[in-house]
């Protein structure tokens, strides 16, 4: 077993990252973003939640499928098509001229989107055995979730010294970058050359969350009486029991429920939908509150999550290497916890704004907890499913992750009491402590440390539910 990454694994690697980086940089970047936008377009707090949540929606649905297209028909054909989609989408956002077109670019940028971390992550995993799977899945998450965190300090830059449209315009060079890489990369594609892919599930999944988030993030303004709030609430909520149903039954399923059997990969989907509706929430409340409520400008509502950032970036390889000897059951449980007392330390904030006293002290608590949760989760989830199925793994995992995002996005409403003032600020810390609790108890009591995997990185002892 090496124990150092040889030239093309090192590639593999570069071009997993910066696939994924596009993808994961944009989903935070919008939201220091989110303010100019609303001034620019109008539509105030609806156009923000739907600006966010257009973008989840089709990732959200579409990544399932993208998932399936990387098994079958190759991980480097579904990265070229997801990066050159992102980099068309995301001219078309720079470009809107107003809110509608603005959604709709951002629907096609989260379809793109979808094709990029599956089939990247896949691309680890399917050239990599432990531990060095284990080291290189932790600096992949160090460095595609370090953008995600550091998102909203390049926006914020943006926005304040150039415009939020430039924001999007950036994706074009990390995309360039990867489609060079891949022309360098050794790696013989495994497709299969019989395999079909369920269109009629993914639209049903597609047009399911769309009803269902339609409904959240409409109904404070109509009510849920209104016939145009419960009917495509109820209908999207029917459609996504009705996939469900279909994935039973179809012959070529793009959410095979059969991982589920595996104990680490359903508790471990669990506990990302709690921890990863937890940071979408506060992610978003943070970058907005601070510059509406607390005052701040663009630039320093993005680096009030530095601190995070930072620690994310040297935590992080550390605790996906331990992770991989020790077992993820201990880091998957205490980094939630501790990132539930971040969470909580944000009700200091009060109306004399002070950063260094009311954030700072909770952007470093949360950033330690969260370097020590998301490695170790992604390891665990993708080791709980055979390695030719690495893609489909993946992807189910993502998936949960971006609608475990949307969901409090569209819910904002409810969660803040109306409005994002500091009463609504500390009730969504509250709720983001809440969500964290929950994940890290999901990981205490379903998680188990598998057993050592051999040398041709065949599974260990995940036994089935």
């Amino acid at each position: 077993m090496a124990e150092r990454m040889t030239r093309q694994q090192r590639l593999v690697l570069a071009v997993a990252i910066l696939g994924s980086f596009v993808a994961f940089l944009d989903s935070t970047i919008v939201n220091v973003a989110l303010p100019a936008i609303a001034r620019d377009l109008g539509g105030g707090l609806t156009t923000q939640q739907w600006t966010v949540d257009a973008y989840l929606i089709t990732l959200s649905a579409l990544i399932l499928v993208a998932g399936a297209v990387s098994d079958a028909f190759g991980r480097m054909l579904v990265l070229r098509i997801g990066l050159t989609g992102f980099g068309v989408a995301s001219l078309a956002v720079a470009l809107a001229p107003d809110a509608v077109v603005l959604v709709i670019a951002r629907a096609a940028q989260g379809a793109a989107g979808a094709f990029l971390v599956p089939s990247s992550l896949a691309l680890i995993t399917s050239t990599m055995v432990e531990p060095l799977r284990s080291r290189a899945i932790g600096i992949w998450t160090a460095a595609t979730t370090g953008a995600m965190i550091i998102g909203p300090l390049v926006g914020g830059l943006i926005v304040d010294h150039l415009s939020w449209r430039w924001a999007f315009s950036l994706n074009v060079l990390p995309i360039a970058a990867s489609l060079r890489l891949l022309t360098r990369l050794d790696h013989r594609e495994e497709r299969q050359t019989d395999a079909r892919v369920d269109i009629v599930g993914a639209l049903m999944c597609t047009f399911g969350l769309g009803g269902a988030v339609f409904a959240l993030i409409e109904q404070p303004t109509s009510g849920w009486s209104a016939p145009w709030i419960w009917a495509p609430g109820l209908g999207g909520i029917a459609l996504l029991i009705a996939f469900v149903w279909r994935q039973r039954h179809v012959a070529d399923p793009i959410l095979p429920l059969d991982l589920f059997r595996s104990r680490n990969f359903s508790a471990g989907n669990l506990s990302t939908f709690f921890v990863y509706a937890a940071l979408a929430l506060n992610g978003f409340v943070l970058a907005v509150y601070l510059q509406q409520g607390a005052g701040l400008s663009a630039t320093l509502a993005g680096l009030a999550s530095l601190p995070t950032t930072i620690i994310m970036i040297l935590l992080s390889p550390s605790a996906g290497a331990l992770a991989g000897r020790w077992g993820p059951r201990l880091f998957m449980t205490a980094g939630p916890l501790i990132m539930a007392v971040g969470a909580g330390m944000l009700l200091l904030v009060g109306t004399d704004f002070d950063y260094w006293w009311q954030v700072f002290p909770a952007m470093v608590v949360f950033g330690f907890g969260l370097a020590l949760t998301v490695s170790p989760l992604t390891a665990a989830i993708l080791g709980a499913a055979d390695s030719a199925r690495a893609g489909i793994a993946s992807a189910v995992n993502n998936a949960v992750a971006r609608v475990a995002g949307l969901l409090p996005i569209a819910a904002l409403g409810a969660i803040t009491g109306g409005a994002l003032d500091l009463a609504g600020f500390h009730r969504a810390a509250i709720a983001t402590a809440v969500l964290l609790v929950v994940g890290g108890v999901v990981s205490l009591l379903g998680i188990r440390n598998p057993a050592p995997r051999d040398a041709g990185g065949g599974r260990g002892a995940d036994a089935p539910v």
